[in-house]
């Protein structure tokens, strides 16, 4: 497996070099894009661009390796982190509802969970500022490991912040930036605590319901329901497998999310777009703090490239890979799927993929 985190904010630095857009790439160039992923190692892509009304789709693989069964456009794949723009967009509407307040603590919602959670804020947790250590952090496999060793095993939130809990602080809260699951693992105890309901109950009646996002589920279990593309892994390994089934309890409100390409973009349209959050809390949202050339904000990651301003998110759990990002003024969108994650990589894959996003966010 990669030494990155597993659920990791994705790196843009290949895409800086990009051309400046003029149309999207037609169906023709999408495919041979994607192919040339293919060719080169992935088991399977599925692509997504969008300008305007007109959508470009491709995909290329396969769905299973073991069925032959070849991959489409609207299969369903797990998001990985982008799964935290979902559940910090519930967040940020409870606190427009004034069940809570971005200034909220920790200790406030989770009395005792966290020490020195008083210090720590709702904000913080979004913007992955708290100091808190991640429960997988990239230097240290042995959580994945035993995630691995039982993949049946039901994870609650409150041992993963537990196993976090006995690392010391990275830094004192709001005194850095650290990528941290553990901060998305407890907003999302907070949202139930705030709303009274469990998180599944929220994504789906304030965000997946209302529109329509009908490939869409918070999916904790071991299982896709659906035509879904198969998940494949070299952790651990040296040949590829398929690592598919094991139980999303570990990742839950930190990246459990199992979607489809269009309906990562519609959302991200009706996020953009106002639709979801009244105007000041998606100027919040938008607020960032400086990351490698990147800005994170509240569960949304701002990318400038040569072609524009980029927001959304990336993601990367076992078995596979995700990005999914909108230039909002120039109504171009781009979701792109590996059903693979970077153990299983070698540089022409990465290359190809680069070459790929290179088309899809700047061609």
């Amino acid at each position: 497996m990669s030494s990155r985190p597993l659920l990791l904010v994705a790196a843009v630095a290949a895409l800086l070099a990009a051309p400046v857009a003029t149309a999207s790439p037609t169906h023709a160039e999408l495919d041979r894009a994607v192919d040339r992923v293919v060719s080169a190692g992935a088991p399977g892509v599925i692509a997504l661009v969008r300008d305007g009304h007109r959508t470009v789709r491709a995909a290329g693989g396969l769905a299973d390796r073991r069925s032959r069964r070849p991959l489409r456009p609207g299969d369903r794949f797990r998001v990985g982190s982008n799964t935290k723009t979902f559940v910090a967009t519930v967040v940020l509407q409870l606190a427009g509802e004034g069940r809570l307040a971005l200034e909220d603590t920790v200790e406030r919602w989770l009395p005792g969970l966290v020490p020195g959670g008083g210090a720590i804020t709702v904000r913080q947790l979004l913007n992955h500022t708290s100091g808190l250590p991640d429960y997988a952090p990239e230097d240290d496999d042995s959580f994945i490991r035993q995630v691995l060793a039982d993949r049946r095993r039901k994870w609650t939130p409150q041992e993963l912040v537990g196993i976090a809990m006995a690392r010391p602080p990275l830094f004192a809260p709001g005194a850095a930036w650290a990528y941290s699951n553990t901060g998305y693992v407890l907003l999302g105890l907070i949202a139930e605590a705030a709303s009274g309901r469990p998180l599944a109950t929220e994504l789906r009646r304030r965000i997946f319901a209302p529109l329509h996002l009908r490939g869409t589920t918070f999916a904790t279990g071991p299982g896709i329901a659906g035509r879904h593309g198969h998940g494949y892994s070299r952790f651990g390994a040296r040949r590829l497998y398929d690592i598919t089934a094991v139980d999303q309890s570990w990742a839950g409100a930190a990246g459990a999310i199992v979607s489809r390409a269009r309906d990562l973009a519609r959302f991200q349209r009706a996020l953009l777009g106002g639709r979801l959050l009244r105007r000041d809390l998606l100027a919040q949202m938008r607020t960032t703090v400086p990351v490698g050339g990147q800005g994170y904000g509240l569960g949304l990651i701002r990318t400038r490239l040569p072609c524009g301003t980029f927001w959304g998110h990336g993601g990367e759990t076992l078995g596979y890979l995700s990005y999914a990002d909108t230039r909002p003024r120039a109504l171009r969108q781009v979701t792109i799927a590996v059903t693979a994650d970077q153990s299983a990589f070698g540089r022409r894959t990465m290359r190809a993929l680069d070459r790929l996003r290179a088309l899809a966010y700047c061609g």
